[in-house]
């Protein structure tokens, strides 16, 4: 087994994520790196080895195959241009928003996907805000220039007064959307028309144009693009990579996913301007330097990728050190030692055994069961990550296994799905196991809560409303005062996490007025991303 210098390989390595409103085009821009990465067959959407599936690649589960739509974040790997290519697809449904807020904590940076009719939507905003939260830089990308949508220098002010982040094309479209013919290259200033090819199945055939060619062949738009191109230029508008990896601008590529045309440049933005892994700052405010020994950062929970495969992966992004399969790992939250005998490479739902990994890599350890979401595992030096927030559910329903013979497989599935994170399963010392409720930032987790608990778990259930409205975090101390209170409810969480439930935000108003010496605490990110 050959093992390279941890600092040398995290240079080769980029580990993004994309965000974007739902049906901006995220999943199909996934699709198209991985044709243009190599990663896929001769179509788009097939994957080597794996020719007789047509659906996309990230959206794995059964449901977003369904409804069209990703619900669960996925992690792919593959290489281009010599650089191991870490992406994360995250789900665009703000229902889903707790999950891409952990995937974005294993990224080094962000492609913020926009609907070229749309611009900044509701979602795309609350996802900016993450990102400008946690200090990541983000790469925008206009999409779907094929199709009817706002003009280019509006959206370029629009990114700027909404998200208070300098735009900085790379790219410059020749044709307004809906006609769209090439791309300028704002640093060279060259010109490379596009072809459309059979459903955008394969690359689109590129062709580098002259001027005078390009005035006769793009007449109607080739000198409006040009002028604007120029005068960009002239502003200053230049994609920095100082500015972008503080935060202060987004690099812009225009394109079409659909088409593919735009999509080499935009693959080619990513490893020229995505930083390589650095140093990981820990919960004390110290770092872990790259060539330290391993640590990890398990971001992500998740069973059921595979009916063939009855396990559950934890999803780690390695932070320092090298990874060796096999291995034997601590997890810092129980102090707990286990092998790394299962380790695997993810490409979607399909694995691979992994023999090495470094930093920037996106490990699946199977049955790793002494791991939770926002552990560290490490190996010779201990260490912590800062904590990963919990989004404030608004939504609450108790929970029944309509079958009681089936209990014990409804016990395990609901302990499953708070495991992983997919919806936040609350206990009191009434009903305890036999119904707990059931804490969602968004309707749709109810939706997918019971349909893994019936197909993975054999367990069919039956969901009944709570009068509860408004969560607030509490402690021990505070929890008797509270359950003597009309209105209000308290709960645990496995994780030992108190919430109180209140039925009205006017009660709870009243309480915290009335009873200052309680402990009754906002969660971040409340509201979710919504």
């Amino acid at each position: 087994m050959l093992v390279n210098d941890p600092s040398s390989e995290a240079a080769r390595r980029r580990t993004f994520a994309i965000i974007s409103h739902p049906d901006a085009g995220k999943t199909t821009l996934t699709e198209k790196f991985l044709l243009y990465g190599g990663a896929l067959g001769k179509e788009a959407g097939t994957v080597k080895a794996r020719e007789g599936r047509r659906s996309a690649t990230s959206d794995w589960m059964e449901m977003e195959q369904q409804r069209g739509i990703s619900i669960t974040s996925a992690a792919l790997q593959f290489e281009y241009r010599d650089t191991v290519i870490n992406l994360l697809d995250t789900p665009g449904h703000r229902d889903f928003s707790e999950d891409t807020y952990r995937v974005l904590a294993a990224a080094d940076a962000a492609i913020m996907v926009l609907d070229a009719a749309k611009g900044i939507e509701k979602q795309t905003l609350k996802l900016f805000e993450v990102c400008r939260e946690r200090e990541i830089p983000f790469i925008t990308f206009v999409n779907k220039w094929d199709r009817p949508g706002k003009i280019a220098l509006e959206l370029l002010d629009e990114i700027e007064q909404t998200l208070i982040v300098d735009p900085t094309p790379v790219t410059w479209p020749v044709g307004i959307a809906g006609d769209f013919r090439g791309l300028i290259h704002q640093a060279s200033g060259q010109y490379t028309r596009f072809e459309r090819t059979a459903r955008g199945s394969t690359m689109a055939p590129e062709t580098q144009v002259e001027s005078d060619q390009a005035e006769e062949l793009d007449v109607e738009w080739w000198g409006e693009a040009q002028e604007e191109a120029e005068l960009l230029r002239e502003l200053g508008r230049l994609a920095d990579r100082d500015t972008f990896l503080n935060c202060e601008s987004t690099p812009v590529f225009f394109g079409s996913a659909m088409t593919n045309f735009g999509i080499r440049f935009l693959l080619d933005g990513v490893v020229d301007l995505i930083p390589a892994p650095s140093a990981r700052t820990l919960a004390d405010g110290t770092t872990r330097a790259l060539d330290e020994p391993f640590a990890g950062l398990v971001f992500k929970m998740q069973a059921g990728m595979d009916k063939s495969h009855r396990d559950r992966i934890a999803f780690v992004r390695v932070c320092s050190g090298v990874f060796e399969r096999g291995l034997i790992a601590t997890a810092a939250s129980s102090g707990r030692q286990f092998s790394t005998k299962y380790a695997q490479t993810l490409f979607g739902q399909d694995r691979e055994t992994v023999d090495t990994a470094y930093p920037g890599d996106i490990l699946g350890l199977v049955n790793a069961n002494d791991v939770r979401v926002g552990d560290a595992v490490y190996v010779d030096m201990p260490c912590e990550f800062p904590a990963l927030p919990a989004f404030a559910p608004e939504h609450f329903m108790r929970v029944r296994v309509k079958d009681t013979s089936k209990f014990k497989q409804f016990r395990k599935g609901v302990a499953q799905l708070d495991e992983e994170g997919a919806i936040q399963v609350l206990r009191d010392d009434f009903l305890g196991e036999q119904a707990p409720v059931l804490a969602a930032v968004g309707q749709l987790q109810f939706e997918v809560a019971t349909h893994r608990l019936e197909n993975e778990f054999g367990a069919p259930v039956a969901l009944t409303s709570t009068p509860y409205t408004i969560a607030r975090k509490t402690d021990v101390e505070s929890t008797p005062k509270l359950q003597a209170m009309q209105g209000v409810d308290v709960f645990k969480r496995a994780n030992g996490t108190h919430l109180a439930l209140f039925e009205s935000r006017y009660w709870m108003d009243r309480v915290l007025t009335d009873f200052p010496e309680l402990t009754l605490e906002r969660m971040v990110a409340e509201g979710g991303l919504g």
